[in-house]
């Protein structure tokens, strides 16, 4: 099971009539905590659609679009809170974000299901079927939240307009520019800091003020207070500074303090009421954070000369380090609103500091996720379901440019295809994980399976490097490895126990890979070769031809696979003893049969010793 978004309300779905019933059960196994109404329940379809209405995200209809518009017209309210609604047939051949296509995330999410199903999304929105961004609802995608605006207004003018749209923007993700659907948007005059942007214009940016805005999340708040303070000082607290510093509550990130506040209860309802993740640094580490307003007396009572300015600055900080490593020291220009003081009037009780920093990269692991995908040999009709619907929610896809070539067909112009060389598997891990981190969904490709000599063991490593909190959902998408395709196209070489050696040596010194090898030939098991030989690389084939022989015969049956499934496949059966190693490359996978291994009408068998079947003369 699987889901992109965890953090988002549950996803409900609803079958008419008995058809219904087996599309119904493969999404119940495709999305956790998918609200099921089955046909001929003992609730209406009334009854539950109004129940489950306020409560879900977005409801897959099984069925006819007539039939969902009259059951779901009563609870219509307005577009930002209704859910979105997908229709699909039973047999999924046709999937139609009927409503909340932008917002509330129907487009996205018939792009998973057909993804998913093998349908085709059929979207009648202007900007779906021009591939353009909806300037209403991108943002989700690049970890962003709205701001309040006229959000309707604008997308009536930009379709009336149909041509260049002007954005600012000054802080957050700026990769979308990439974008091939954002064609049309064009950065537009810098606003100046008092001064409104250009009439119409969408701004991306922690500034709140008039039109319609998306806010990065890069503002953290630092906070210190006394003792069982009350929840409404810290609340006043935070609403006014923004307020009157023109911040949106929407751009801020987190919540930062010293860790002997962990327990305090205000900042933890603080923290918990507005969904803000909260940062705890020890009083050494704050007390090493230079701030333009140092106190004697924090220090004589924490240990630390300040909490709320030296955790706000050390929050931003950290939000931008590097996995497993520490944050530099951040310099004073990050603190955008120096420490403000509330006191308690009236009811309440206690005293509260804050000040915020702005960090130079968005931070919202939370809402991004890092997604493993295995691209499988090549061909996409063998790219395994759940890869594709991975593929189909994330905005950004990574991997070496050869592999994503082969699934550019699936790619829509609001998705950013990242490409790096084939040596820089770190480079390319770190990128994804950085995107993630700042909110996006992102799919970092491998060919064949992303967990057998792909990006899954270096991505993981590098996730767990980072503190927990900073860390986004982290989800493998397995694909058919080239082991298995090459064993499909000859029978059924892998009947008995196998093994995978790689024979590159850049990451594993020569020596231990040839102990792997020799333990092989002789536990004779059958073996597959992965990176048998290069350019640079010629010899290493030959020393494991030698090894394998010195345990089983030269007769042994070897297969060649070379471009499996793709343009130019080709396999080749030979033996251990004669199979031409000059005509292996990088592309090509050597598949080794065991002692018991045979080769008969061109087909390779490893058989597994069942016992006959008893009375069955052809087993005798």
């Amino acid at each position: 099971m699987s889901t992109l978004d965890p953090g988002q309300r549950p996803l409900a779905a609803i079958g008419f009539g008995a058809p219904a019933v087996p599309l119904l059960q493969r999404l119940e196994q495709a999305f956790d905590g998918l609200r099921v109404r089955w046909p001929h329940g003992e609730e209406s379809s009334e009854a539950w659609m109004a129940r489950c209405w306020p409560e879900v995200s977005a409801i897959v209809a099984v069925g006819a679009c007539g039939l969902v518009t009259r059951l779901v017209a009563p609870l219509l309210t307005n577009k930002h809170s209704d859910p979105a609604v997908v229709v699909v047939d039973p047999r999924g051949r046709w999937v139609v974000p009927l409503l909340g296509g932008h917002g509330a995330g129907g487009e996205a999410l018939a792009s998973a299901l057909a993804a998913l199903l093998g349908g085709t999304v059929v979207s009648t929105g202007q900007s779906a079927s021009e591939g353009r961004l909806a300037l209403d609802a991108f943002g989700t995608a690049w970890g962003w939240r709205q701001g309040e605006g006229d959000w309707s207004a604008l997308m009536v003018s930009a379709a009336r307009e149909a041509g260049a749209w002007p954005v600012w923007q000054d802080a957050g993700q700026t990769r979308w520019l990439q974008l091939e659907a954002a064609r049309d948007l064009i950065p537009s005059p810098w606003p100046s800091q008092d001064g409104p942007p250009a009439p119409g214009a969408l701004g991306i940016t922690p500034r709140a003020g008039e039109g319609c805005r998306w806010h990065p999340p890069c503002l953290w708040l630092g906070m210190g207070c006394e003792r069982h303070t009350s929840l409404q000082v810290l609340e006043g607290l935070v609403d006014a500074t923004l307020a009157s510093e023109g911040l949106a509550p929407e751009a801020v990130a987190g919540l930062a303090s010293c860790t002997r506040k962990g327990d305090e209860a205000a900042l933890l309802a603080l923290a918990e009421r507005r969904g803000w993740p909260l940062r705890l640094h020890s009083a050494e580490a704050l007390a090493a954070v230079a701030v333009p307003n140092p106190s004697a007396a924090v220090e004589r009572e924490m240990g630390t000369p300040s909490v709320a300015e030296a955790a706000a600055l050390l929050a931003a900080a950290q939000a931008e380090a590097e996995p497993g490593q520490d944050p530099p020291l951040p310099p004073l220009d990050r603190l955008v609103v120096p420490k403000r003081i509330r006191r308690a009037e009236g009811e309440g009780r206690g005293a509260a500091t804050l000040a915020i920093a702005r960090s130079e990269r968005q931070w919202a692991p939370r809402r991004g996720g890092l997604h493993l995908v295995g691209g499988g040999p090549g061909a996409l009709h063998l790219l395994t379901p759940d890869a594709r619907k991975a593929l189909a929610q994330c905005v950004v896809w990574v991997g070496y440019g050869p592999y994503l070539d082969l699934l550019d067909p699936l790619r829509r112009p609001d998705q950013l295809r990242l490409e790096g060389r084939l040596t820089e598997e770190r480079g390319r891990c770190m990128e994804a994980l950085d995107l993630a981190r700042q909110g996006l969904a992102v799919a970092l490709v491998s060919s064949g399976d992303s967990g057998i000599y792909g990006m899954a063991g270096l991505a993981l490593e590098l996730w767990l490097a980072l503190p927990e909190l900073d860390r986004p959902p982290f989800e493998v998408h397995p694909g058919v490895s080239a082991l298995q395709m090459a064993a499909a196209r000859v029978g059924a070489p892998l009947m008995h126990d196998f093994c995978t050696i790689s024979l590159s040596d850049r990451l594993t010194p020569w020596p231990l890979i040839e102990r792997r090898l020799a333990a092989a030939a002789e536990g004779d098991f059958v073996v597959a070769l992965y990176n048998p030989r290069s350019r640079d690389r010629h010899w290493q084939l030959e020393r494991a031809r030698q090894l394998l022989l010195a345990h089983r015969p030269p007769s042994t049956p070897v297969v060649l696979a070379r471009q499996l499934s793709r343009e130019g496949e080709r396999h080749l059966i030979s033996t251990l003893a004669t199979f031409p190693a000059e005509a292996v490359d990088m592309l090509t996978l050597v598949l080794v049969g065991n002692s018991q291994t045979l080769e008969r009408d061109g087909r390779l068998l490893t058989p597994r010793g069942y016992p006959p079947v008893a009375g069955d003369s052809k087993s005798g």
